[in-house]
């Protein structure tokens, strides 16, 4: 990316930062909601099926995959608001690389993806969970959660420029829950019928919470999911930036 490109999507994403003082609300909804569902499935519904050990030392993994998966609504809808307003034909009109409109939003759901790992760890921390791997392997487990969320925004993004309309979002968010429900996020796949365990275990979702358990020297961590947990994010990136783009670009002449 040229040096005009990267700081035309840096003013965009001071553009969305920028919409953070004005909406604080919205920021502390998605930090809070994951905190919620970390408290529910552990102290109020969670059970660990088929997990041997410390359930929260296994939950909180997956909790912190989730969440990566989760909250890609604001960035959906904001696409889709500033297609809808006109907002992009105003900046269509400047000399702006394309693409830095999605850059600069991308760039600002990663920095509150960082913000919202932070707040979640904090809070599992308070409970008495403890990553065991070292710090290059928690560094290493943050950089594989950060990988799949930024495979699952431009996955988002895609969706919405393809709903076109900010109304349309809702209904396509609900696309994304399965990724997280058919998951390993709160139950070992052992507890499952053989079908459902097959498709919890191919889920990109689970291969990302699987390898963070082991970095992390969590119960139901495996070595080899490491290299999955890479692979399938950047597949899915390779897929879905270049459409996005693509779409965005036609939409926006």
């Amino acid at each position: 990316m040229s040096t005009y490109a990267l700081t035309d999507s840096w003013t965009m994403t001071r553009r969305e930062l920028a919409h953070w003082a004005r909406q604080p609300g919205r920021l502390v909804v998605g930090l809070v909601f994951p905190v919620m569902l970390l408290l529910m499935f552990g102290y109020l519904v969670g059970g660990g099926r088929g997990v041997s050990g410390d359930y929260l030392a296994y939950l909180v993994p997956g909790m912190l995959a989730l969440t990566m998966a989760f909250g890609l609504e604001g960035t959906m809808l904001a696409v889709t608001q500033d297609l809808d307003k006109g907002v992009v034909d105003r900046f269509r009109s400047l000399p702006m690389a394309d693409g830095a409109v999605l850059v600069g939003r991308s760039v600002a759901d990663m920095l509150q993806s960082v913000l919202g790992l932070a707040v979640l760890i904090g809070v599992s921390c308070a409970l008495g969970w403890r990553a065991h791997g070292g710090a290059g392997a928690f560094l290493g487990a943050v950089g594989l959660l950060l990988l799949f969320r930024f495979a699952m925004l431009w996955i988002g993004i895609h969706l919405a420029l393809v709903a076109g309309k900010p109304e349309m979002i809702q209904a396509v968010q609900i696309l994304v829950w399965p990724v997280g429900f058919l998951s390993n996020a709160f139950a070992a796949p052992g507890s499952m019928p053989q079908w459902l365990a097959t498709v919890v275990e191919w889920n990109p979702m689970s291969h990302t919470a699987t390898a963070v358990r082991d970095l992390f020297g969590a119960p139901g961590g495996e070595p080899g999911h490491v290299w999955p947990a890479v692979l399938w994010p950047l597949a899915l990136l390779a897929v879905f930036f270049p459409l996005a783009v693509r779409r965005f670009g036609r939409l926006s002449r």
